[in-house]
């Protein structure tokens, strides 16, 4: 590994990339997030920070197949206009911002624990922006919300996002899904009423506007929502599955990568519109996350983070959630999970707890905080919306404060 100054070359990568997705222009060229974070890869390998095998072998194969298929649901979700549809029936009672916001963020924020944030992040980018566009709300509020529903609401299941799946398989826990919800569900509770909270204050005009009115959305597709439907139903069904393999201690593992897939079947195999819906899934966002594997292996492996935090006492709960908000933004949640289990050891119960919420709620903060802003920016940009680094912070900032202070005090009080 070579470095510069004394610092790691990949390190001063990896800077370079934070401020280019934090300014995103550069001149008159408008950058995407998956441009800056693909020049970030090419770049550590151009270096010889990671050589190519090492590149290869890095990147999550079963992330990519799990959110290539999440994609093409998503897409055909939206195509068939089953997606309109549905939210009518969810959302037809709230009569204004206010309720729309909060049943939002409780809406999707209670299905990520079960379906997994990204999953999510996927399914409801166009919703957040169909209702935005349908009601005339800033769609910035609507896809912040979406957000941070999708993150925070992950936070209290062992299956709610990949950080606290890696918790609940190797953190020495015997029974995660009650554990996470003992320690975390009422915290988690308050703190996406917190997040209603600071979106009136910053959004305080989108709240005052006139009385929402809900249509009925007539189905455009019916061949292609009755596939989709089928692909929901075996998304719920093997995540139920899941959840009671889990419980039941079997060794069988139902990996979520199958249940995309297979959810992706009906769609791809039946559909006579497969073409279309493929070719319109976010394969940008696929690139953005080849990518940043390819980036993110090349820090870990100059040993920095490593390095910096060996000797230090980590086993406080401020400690842990300090870190863990703050380095993953850098290194990326997942990696810094893995690496931060490895330094606490036997860390007991609420330790771990700890470690879930703050790597998590990571995510609340800046825009790489989580995958799931990724998507959702992604997904956003191709509709002609989205969400800038500072759009993001000026929210993320207070909200994020305030999460590690409510999780703090109730993690506390064990």
């Amino acid at each position: 590994m070579t470095s510069i100054g004394g610092i790691p070359v990949s390190i001063i990568i990896l800077a370079a990339v934070f401020v280019l997705i934090a300014i995103r222009q550069i001149g008159r060229v408008r950058l995407q997030i998956w441009h800056i974070m693909l020049v970030g890869a090419v770049a550590a390998l151009l270096t010889g920070e990671i050589g190519p095998v090492d590149a290869a072998l890095s990147i999550n194969i079963d992330v990519m197949f799990f959110l290539l298929g999440m994609f093409i649901v998503g897409e055909g979700l939206h195509q068939s206009g089953y997606l309109s549809h549905i939210s009518h029936r969810i959302f037809k009672r709230a009569r204004s911002v206010d309720r729309l916001v909060l049943l939002m963020l409780f809406v999707i924020g209670g299905l990520s624990a079960l379906l997994m944030n990204d999953t999510l992040a996927i399914i409801g980018t166009p919703l957040a922006l169909m209702l935005a566009k349908k009601h005339n709300i800033n769609p910035k509020l609507m896809l912040l919300t979406l957000a941070i529903a999708v993150t925070t609401g992950s936070v209290m299941s062992p299956i709610g996002n990949p950080q606290n799946l890696l918790i609940a398989l190797n953190g020495g826990l015997e029974n995660p899904f009650l554990t996470f919800f003992e320690y975390l569900a009422v915290p988690t509770i308050i703190n996406l009423f917190v997040a209603f909270l600071i979106l009136r204050i910053f959004f305080r005009d989108e709240f005052k506007g006139n009385a929402v009115e809900h249509s009925p959305e007539p189905v455009s597709d019916p061949r292609l929502a009755m596939l989709c439907k089928i692909s929901l139903l075996i998304v719920i069904v093997l995540i139920a599955l899941k959840v009671a393999l889990v419980l039941i201690g079997s060794e069988f593992e139902m990996r979520l990568t199958y249940i995309a897939l297979l959810a992706a079947a009906p769609i791809v195999l039946l559909s006579n519109k497969r073409k279309n819906v493929i070719r319109k899934a976010d394969w940008s966002t696929l690139i953005f996350f080849a990518s940043m594997f390819v980036l993110m292996q090349a820090v870990w492996n100059c040993g920095f983070f490593q390095g910096t935090l060996s000797g230090t006492d980590v086993s406080t709960v401020p400690m842990i959630m300090g870190l863990s908000v703050g380095v993953s933004q850098l290194i990326s949640n997942v990696p810094f999970v893995a690496l931060f289990m490895q330094m606490l050891g036997s860390a007991d119960q609420i330790g771990m707890m700890a470690l879930a919420a703050g790597s998590t709620i990571a995510g609340n903060l800046f825009v790489l905080g989580a995958a799931s802003n990724v998507i959702i920016i992604q997904n956003a940009e191709k509709q002609g919306s989205t969400l800038t680094f500072l759009d993001f912070a000026k929210i993320g900032i207070p909200l994020t404060a305030a999460n590690i202070l409510v999780y703090w005090a109730f993690l506390s009080l064990f």
